[in-house]
């Protein structure tokens, strides 16, 4: 046949892919969805790298930390100072801001730097003072009068919670930065072997389920597609014939399915926005997949498309009077289906111990022997529905209808729940990575949580009675207590430093080991097994000039970690034994207990904070500290698992949606004959449930090889999260239930008794 007539064969194709009436327009359009969110979560995954990279460039762009540089006073010139707070565990990036003079950079987002008394905030700060939560943030402003908004290219993202407040009252010598300009930013931390590891499986894990999904989705309404190529046929094509009309078919299904997720993509970018997940957001304008990457996507859908439809017909034999695929299905081979699985962990499994510059081996190793290893649930699946479902006899009726089901057709039911399959047995393999290395990047901090849960540091606030009065009286503090310090030398200005801090005994006592206190005592503290370094009667020369002799009468004592975790020499003083002006400027650190039934007490303390002295930070302690990387990985990880989960049950809801239109002339015909629609139901949710139990089976298994292999390759224990594993399975038993729930409407129209009409 010439070219022409094989373009013919395709164009044919492509008609019975948009035409047919309402039947044909319906599978259209299930195709065209199914393909569709595969499609958009594709374009979604490749848009995040320079989503990320857009928010990333703008906090570069308004970054004004500058270490060790030295700029000069003068008319161009601006005077900044942190004040970074939290909110109910969103972050708030606060700046006070003085210009030096009238050419005073302004920050990105203003048209004009803040007057003294007025505040310029975020779109979602404004909305966050403007609701009933407002007046829990407000007094952090200091009274301010907000002026205006912060503009896009002045946020890292929409929902960002910032501010910029004038001050003429600040100084270089009040902790503020001086800078000429903004931007520059500090360079990122490199991910160590261990680390690109993890994000290389997780673009696997993420990815590799959609394009399962996408081999499913191109073969909607696959039984209605073999019978209409047996009708022609019938009238005369040939199999070579047949085999191109099923090729325009699934092309042009899946070009449809590509505008259509292109749609979506273009739509739900404009939702991005109002959407904030672990304190990340972004702009509508930052999801732009890379040009290279769309074109990629555009033509590899319909290549995948008719790839899949070829394969298909290899299983069925096309004949004029009927599709031989709806008699006996024949026997499935296991041995094949093991041999990729197998291939997975024999890349995997002799890499023992990364190293810097295994680039290689995260780079192309890893996530190779990932695919093959996690495809092994979606070859066996098939194979182990059928062995299953062909030795299931008796039951109730919805029972038998669903076995029966399932045993005229296990791949395609089997293909509903590849993709869920493939995305659990991937997160167990990661959620055991992360737990056997957590303690790699996670330590101690060893602040003591149980003593107290804050701690605040005044620079400059000798008034220490004033001090606990205020933040002992703000709402959810039960205790606080505190003590004033400063920096001194023994002897000269140049002898060994020493801090000398003051306080009640109770305060002390935070401090070291006292065997008595009363008022009037020192203590000369010292760290166990390191002498004093203070003997008794020494003078010291405190930070402003003075000097003050240290008592005869001073006792030692052993020093104590603080509950910020602090072990150090020090000089111990009591009220009674030093006045406050004998020792110049002190500082006042405060140590609160707040009551765990008051979820807003730290928020109470930061406002209490505030009206001392607004530059002055509020420290929650905690026990641990998290490497920020393995933080941000574990965050993209889960926000990537959230939206992977979320489409793929879609995509099988969509996929049932389809079988049961394809089977409503069946499901009408049984309730006319006196079957129950809730029977029909029930044997809806029997039908799924069955590929989806052995599906989750199969996950677990490979889920657990896969992190046993990734845990030995960073020389990890291999330990079986079995939690992980129990909500990854609890989580597809969910989905089952929804699925189920959600297509009930859909099967009570079908099953009227204008469901029995015929076209």
């Amino acid at each position: 046949m010439t070219g022409r007539g094989a373009l013919a064969d395709l164009a044919m194709g492509a008609r019975m892919a948009l035409t047919g009436g309402r039947e044909g327009w319906t599978r259209a359009l299930l195709t065209a969805v199914g393909v569709g969110i595969g499609v958009a979560m594709l374009l979604l995954a490749t848009a995040v790298p320079g989503a990320l990279d857009a928010r990333q460039a703008r906090g570069d762009a308004r970054d004004d930390l500058r270490f060790g540089e030295q700029v000069a006073a003068g008319p161009g010139t601006l005077l900044v100072h942190a004040l970074d707070t939290e909110f109910r565990g969103r972050p708030v990036r606060g700046r006070l801001l003085r210009p030096e003079g009238p050419a005073a950079p302004v920050p990105p987002g203003l048209t004009a730097l803040p007057a003294p008394g007025e505040v310029v905030v975020s779109p979602a700060l404004r909305r966050l003072l403007g609701s009933s939560d407002g007046p829990l943030f407000a007094p952090r402003l200091g009274g301010a009068k907000v002026t205006g908004t912060i503009a896009d290219e002045g946020l890292a993202g929409p929902n960002e919670l910032a501010y910029y407040q004038g001050d003429d009252r600040l100084s270089d010598t009040s902790g503020a930065t001086r800078l000429d300009s903004f931007g520059g930013g500090l360079p990122g931390e490199g991910l160590g072997p261990v680390l690109m590891l993890l994000v290389a499986v997780i673009f696997v894990v993420l990815l590799l389920p959609i394009a399962v999904f996408l081999g499913s989705a191109v073969r909607y309404g696959g039984e209605r597609r073999d019978r209409r190529l047996a009708a022609l046929r019938l009238v005369g094509a040939d199999t070579t014939m047949i085999r191109r009309i099923a090729a325009g078919e699934a092309a042009a299904g899946a070009l449809l399915g590509v505008a259509v997720g292109i749609g979506f993509l273009l739509v739900g970018r404009q939702l991005v926005p109002l959407v904030t997940l672990y304190d990340i957001s972004v702009y509508a304008a930052d999801i732009r997949p890379p040009t290279a990457l769309l074109l990629a996507v555009v033509l590899a859908v319909p290549a995948l498309a008719v790839l899949v439809a070829m394969l298909a017909l290899r299983a069925v034999v096309v004949e004029p009077l009927g599709v031989a695929r709806r008699g006996t299905p024949v026997r499935r081979r296991l041995w094949w289906r093991l041999l990729l699985p197998a291939a997975g962990l024999a890349l995997l499994l002799p890499v023992a111990g990364l190293r810097e510059g295994d680039g290689g081996i995260t780079r192309w190793v890893v996530p190779a022997g990932a695919v093959l290893l996690l495809i092994g649930t979606v070859t066996l699946l098939p194979w182990l529905t059928d062995l299953l479902v062909r030795r299931l006899r008796g039951g109730p009726v919805s029972w038998q209808l669903a076995v029966r089901r399932v045993q005229l057709d296990s791949a395609t039911s089997a293909r509903l729940v590849n993709g869920i399959a493939v995305a659990v047995a991937g997160t167990i393999g990661l959620q055991m990575l992360f737990a056997g290395i957590a303690g790699d990047f996670t330590t101690a901090s060893g602040q003591d949580t149980s003593r107290a849960q804050v701690q605040v540091q005044f620079p400059n606030q000798p008034d220490l009675a004033r001090v606990l009065r205020q933040l002992g009286g703000a709402e959810g503090v039960t205790a606080a207590t505190g003590t004033l310090s400063t920096g001194a030398n023994v002897g000269a200005p140049d002898g060994p430093p020493v801090e000398i801090r003051v306080g009640d005994c109770a305060a002390l006592a935070e401090f070291a080991r006292l065997d008595r206190c009363v008022d009037g005592d020192t203590f000369l503290v010292s760290d166990p097994g390191d002498p004093a370094v203070v003997p008794a009667g020494t003078t010291l020369t405190v930070e402003d000039g003075s000097r003050w002799r240290v008592p005869t009468t001073a006792r030692p004592a052993t020093a104590r970690p603080d509950p910020a975790g602090w072990l150090q020499n020090a000089v111990l003083v009591t009220p009674g034994a030093v006045g406050p002006r004998t020792l110049g400027p002190l500082r006042s650190t405060v140590y609160l207990q707040l009551d765990p039934a008051a979820p807003d007490a730290v928020e109470h303390v930061r406002n209490a904070t505030a009206a001392i002295d607004l530059t002055t930070p509020v420290s929650v302690l905690s026990s641990t500290i998290v490497s920020p990387r393995f933080a941000d990985i574990q965050r993209g990880l889960a926000i990537g698992t959230v939206v992977t989960l979320a489409l793929i049950a879609t995509s099988m809801l969509v996929g049932t949606l389809e079988q049961l239109r394809e089977r409503r002339r069946l499901l009408a015909m049984l309730v006319a004959v006196g079957t129950r629609r809730s029977t029909l139901g029930w044997s809806v949710l029997w039908q799924t449930a069955l590929p989806v139990g052995v599906g989750l089976v199969l996950a677990a298994g490979f889920g657990l090889g896969l992190g046993a292999a990734l845990l030995r390759m960073v020389q990890a224990p291999v330990t079986v999260a079995w939690p992980v594993v129990g909500f990854s399975v609890g989580l597809g038993a969910l989905t089952v239930l929804a699925i189920t729930g959600l297509s009930l409407p859909l099967l009570w129209r079908l099953t009227r008794a204008d469901g029995l009409r015929t076209e």
